[in-house]
């Protein structure tokens, strides 16, 4: 892949070129530092104990918490136990949101977290391996008038983990247990403004039913979903850097094919690479805002698999295509070695997310990890895909190492050359190194970046701004992912410069440049118009 832009581009060129994208790399950190609210919220809800006073339990009868049409109530068991009101007639409700809010297609997904308030008491203490069966109902409206229509309803199980930290005696009866947080439900999409969940514990001594799960006294919920503003800018920066990547993908493709000769395999992974980028940011998540599509999540997965698969590849033949020694190049077959681990660990996590938010489309309340053998094959999955990881690791680095060796090796012999030859090994150095120093970078920043972001509060206050670091985590690598695509593309396209010709290269990298900064910036002035 001799003659590439970035071997034939002055050093002023190349400075202006990386000073460009640096710009765009600060203000997508910006954009959801200073602009974007936090990703996330978390709503915290307490379930309201209903009592169903119907002797035989109808399943289309909703209860409310609260409202014109709320339950009856109770405070807690004590006063069931005085009126006398079974366990199997107490329905935990849970209204989402909280009153006189609604929610909106524009916070994307909902997930919701159980945890059970459960007192310790002598006689009914929480047996090893205990299983919690869970009766529970989903209903939606639009309108507070309307009726409930139900969404989905399971008889689900959760084992509980729970640790009493002090010592098991009357005296510390009605203390509480510290349990583990359980999964509950995850829907892809949130396309009503109203849910209600209905929560029984059925209890059955025969069928040795939520036996042995000690004396629960409340249940809690924890909703989280994605804020509306957080959408909204995610959106704009999907609809902004989709034109710029096809764009870039277009004219490099172009350029390869005004070349006489057929494109080489390197080529055409870094076209492969910008069709992987375009998919994953083609913003198809406004259609989510209109319709009730419940896959929006599995298939937001998806695109980020193949695109990380991609990217893994290319970083293989690049290194491989620059072994200078190498006889056999040019051919995908050689490298199936290398790719065979990124393609088989893909695989696994695809059947692991298939095995969890495929089968949530139908059952919201299914969890992977509610069970022991779902916990083993996920696990199973996870630990192959990781193994997979290490292979391409060691893969990756055996490569590298091998690069650099035959580097040093070419060094000493590279002023006993002729001149076409001479720059044609040091353009294959330049660029390799580059493209090592800018991979390391951005992989740095992605690893600080994810480090900053869990273990501080979520925003910082800069004077009179509050910088929102989750935020601009999310924003800001992936913009640098796509600014990364975009260079390479741009830099490795090839030249219509020639070896030993420098007076008559026709300009073209300048142009090229002058051109790009253009479409950049006026796509910049158009983002921020509409943002005023």
């Amino acid at each position: 892949m001799a003659g590439a832009i970035i071997e034939n581009m002055s050093t002023k060129k190349l400075v202006i070129v990386g000073v460009i994208l640096l710009l765009f790399q600060a203000f997508s950190f910006m954009v959801g530092g200073l602009i974007a609210p936090s990703p996330t919220t978390a709503v915290h809800y307490l379930a309201t104990k209903c009592v169903d006073t119907v002797k035989h339990h109808q399943s289309t009868k909703w209860f409310m918490p609260w409202g014109p049409n709320q339950c009856d109530k109770i405070r807690d068991f004590d006063e069931a136990m005085a009126k006398k009101i079974e366990a199997n007639n107490i329905v935990f409700a849970v209204h989402i949101p909280l009153p006189n809010k609604e929610m909106s297609p524009w916070f994307q997904f909902m997930l919701v977290i159980l945890q059970f308030d459960i007192a310790f008491k002598m006689y009914n203490q929480i047996e090893d391996g205990a299983l919690a069966t869970i009766d529970v109902g989903l209903a939606y409206r639009d309108d507070t008038l309307s009726e409930w229509t139900e969404m989905a309803h399971s008889i689900e199980q959760r084992k509980l983990s729970c640790n009493f930290t002090t010592t098991k005696t009357y005296e510390n009866e009605g203390r509480y247990y510290e349990c583990d947080l359980l999964p509950f439900m995850e829907l892809g999409n949130v396309a009503h403004k109203y849910y209600l969940l209905n929560i029984r514990l059925p209890v059955s001594e025969r069928k040795k039913i939520n036996m042995g799960i000690g004396e629960i006294k409340d249940i809690r919920l924890v909703g989280i979903h994605q804020n509306g503003g957080f959408t909204k800018v995610w959106f704009a920066m999907k609809t902004f850097l989709t034109p710029s990547i096809l764009i870039i993908m277009v004219w490099y493709w172009r350029r390869i094919t005004l070349m006489t000769r057929p494109p080489v395999l390197l080529e055409k992974v870094i076209f492969a690479l910008g069709l992987c980028m375009t998919f994953i940011n083609i913003p198809v998540e406004w259609f989510s805002v209109g319709f009730n599509w419940t896959w929006m999540l599995l298939f937001g997965d998806i695109r980020q698999g193949i695109f990380y698969a991609m990217l893994l590849s290319f970083w293989i033949i690049f290194c491989g295509e620059h072994l200078m020694d190498q006889m056999e190049r040019n051919h995908f077959s050689i490298y199936w070695k290398q790719v065979g681990p990124i393609v088989f660990g893909s695989f696994c996590l695809f059947i692991f997310d298939m095995c969890e938010r495929g089968v949530q489309l139908k059952n919201p309340f299914y969890s992977i990890w509610a069970s022991d053998v779902g916990t083993e094959l996920a696990m199973a999955f996870i630990i192959v895909a990781g193994i997979c990881a290490c292979l391409y690791f060691l893969f990756l680095c055996f490569m590298v190492f091998q690069v650099f060796r035959n580097i040093s090796g070419k060094r000493s012999s590279l002023p006993a050359m002729s001149k076409a030859r001479r720059l044609h090994y040091e353009g294959l150095i330049f660029r390799f190194k580059f493209l090592m120093l800018v991979t390391l970078t951005c992989a740095a920043m992605t690893v600080i970046f994810f480090i900053i972001s869990q273990v501080n509060e979520g925003h910082w206050h800069w004077g009179d701004y509050t910088v929102q670091v989750n935020s601009a985590f999310f924003t800001g690598i992936y913009g640098m992912w796509n600014l990364y695509v975009f260079a390479i593309m741009f830099l490795y396209a090839p030249s219509h410069k020639r070896y030993g010709d420098e007076q008559s290269s026709g300009d073209f990298a300048h142009q090229d440049c002058i051109i790009f900064a253009h479409l950049l910036f006026s796509k910049f002035f158009k983002l921020c118009q509409v943002g005023c």
